[in-house]
């Protein structure tokens, strides 16, 4: 495998992690949040409303973008977004604000899953596929930690989407930087095979040996 593709294979990996970092944050964060805009605690389900229909919407979307624009700009615009809307949560004045953000931050999020998922489908091998559905888990697992860190050392959910929207920033840096080579990229030779149902059959002393 030649090293533009490690490198952006190592990236796709990256963009995962991010992807699932803000869906993990919410949970540890929404009684500071709530405190400090005052609302009822049924008021989460605006926002996740907000950040679902975003997502649903770009979800969809998503194809006719890449086709007219390239899935590298899509990826940088879509980071951009979901970066800016996650750090905009730590400035609204207002509840509204904050749900109108989320919309904004669920449409980058849905573009960079349906945009991710369709491209690592056509161009990476299922292994790769595999690896990049885990990166996202880690990306869950590793949000409530940076907003545990967040509340417990100052007192600050806002400093936690400062940390995780200023990743999603950083992502669309590298995506902007990279937007020429996701279109020079060749598909695996492995997608191309035709399969049967027994090549994905694991001996279970394989499975107990790496378990």
């Amino acid at each position: 495998m030649d090293r533009p593709k490690i490198a952006l294979i190592a990236l796709a990996f990256v963009a995962f992690i991010a992807l699932g970092m803000p869906d993990g944050v919410l949970g540890v964060a929404w009684p500071s949040i709530r405190a400090d805009f005052g609302i009822p605690l049924d008021s989460m389900g605006v926002l996740l409303l907000a950040a679902v229909s975003g997502y649903l919407v770009s979800s969809f979307s998503s194809g006719y973008l890449i086709a007219r624009l390239g899935v590298g700009l899509v990826l940088a615009a879509s980071c951009a977004l979901t970066g800016t809307g996650l750090i905009g949560y730590t400035l609204a004045p207002a509840w509204w604000l904050m749900v109108l953000l989320g919309i904004a931050a669920g449409l980058g999020a849905g573009a960079i899953d349906a945009g991710l998922n369709t491209y690592a489908a056509t161009h990476f091998s299922e292994r790769v596929m595999q690896w990049l559905h885990a990166s996202y888990g880690i990306g869950v697992t590793l949000g409530p930690i940076i907003m545990t860190v967040a509340l417990t050392a100052l007192n600050s959910w806002r400093f936690g989407y400062i940390v995780v929207g200023g990743f999603q920033l950083l992502l669309a840096a590298c995506f902007l930087v990279t937007m020429s080579r996701w279109t020079q990229i060749k598909t695996d030779p492995e997608i191309d095979q035709p399969k049967k149902l027994t090549d994905y059959r694991t001996p279970f002393r394989e499975t107990l040996r790496h378990a």
